[in-house]
């Protein structure tokens, strides 16, 4: 398979390092230092941004056979469709592309739980954005023959970013504010909804989430009892002093079901709460 990765973000970056065997892969970064470091490391790394784009990726774009697509839109689109949505639409081994995409399209349903049938009401700009992308690169699945799949992400932790960092650096806070919970989920079990709709013919949309949403101090409280410490103090959200990116995630609640995910796309995840989480990161990197 020749898979072209557009973003190579966190979850994207994993999946790359994770998930070779068989697949010659191609993705995109913003700048020409991280592609030549992340090329020097095996990968094949091409500079995609609003500046810059490598000549060579029309032609990697023309001869793949699928696309993984987690650059964020802006105010003004996909930039990837903006970009290259001609030479997508004209590269007819491209059988499935994937779009990382966010739970938060959702918006607010008052912590009901929401699966991928429910009405997506965006609260933030950002959430928008994201449905209005997903809907543009389904459309261009519908006008090229490719099987799109979008994957809905909950809030992503994994190797060296989760609350046990955040606890060793000094920036974890328990913010508590009554009702509130969320979804998320171990980079490990995106890498296997990727894995999934790889080979999944039809595509359609996907909830990659954990089983259990909970309130964010929670998994600080646990996380600090992994590591045998004290939690930081408790802070009212009326209080905390955040930024309007992290208040905003704050503004709805939902409990999102990954009951698709697992039944219909066969996706066995390996961490189903925090906890299997949390704990599995201990034993790898040590408390």
């Amino acid at each position: 398979m020749k898979l072209v990765i557009f973003g190579l973000g966190y979850s994207a970056e994993y999946f790359a390092r994770t998930r070779r065997a068989g697949v010659f892969t191609t993705a995109t970064v913003t700048s020409p230092e991280k592609a030549g470091r992340l090329t020097r490391d095996g990968l094949e790394v091409l500079v995609f941004s609003p500046d810059a784009r490598d000549p060579r990726l029309e032609e990697r774009v023309a001869g793949a056979d699928a696309l993984l697509v987690s650059v964020p839109p802006g105010k003004s689109g996909d930039p990837v469709l903006a970009a290259l949505g001609e030479e997508i639409a004209r590269a007819r081994n491209i059988r499935r592309i994937v779009y990382l995409s966010t739970i938060g399209v959702y918006g607010d349903h008052f912590g009901a739980w929401v699966d991928e049938t429910s009405r997506c009401k965006p609260v933030n700009e950002r959430s928008l954005w994201r449905l209005e992308a997903e809907n543009a690169w389904r459309a261009a699945g519908a006008s090229s023959g490719a099987s799109v799949h979008v994957l809905r992400l909950a809030g992503i932790y994994g190797p060296g970013q989760n609350a046990l960092v955040n606890l060793k650096n000094g920036t974890a806070r328990r913010i508590v504010k009554p009702g509130q919970v969320f979804n998320r989920v171990h980079v490990e079990d995106i890498a296997r909804a990727i894995d999934a709709c790889l080979v999944h013919d039809g595509g359609g949309v996907w909830n990659v989430c954990d089983d259990e949403p909970a309130p964010a101090d929670d998994v600080v409280t646990f996380a600090a009892g992994l590591l045998g410490i004290e939690p930081p103090p408790l802070v009212r959200f009326e209080e905390a002093n955040m930024s309007p990116m992290a208040r905003s995630f704050y503004s709805e609640t939902k409990r999102a079901s990954n009951r698709a995910m697992k039944q219909k796309l066969g996706v066995a995840v390996a961490y189903p709460t925090y906890r299997e989480g949390l704990r599995a990161l201990v034993a790898r990197d040590g408390a």
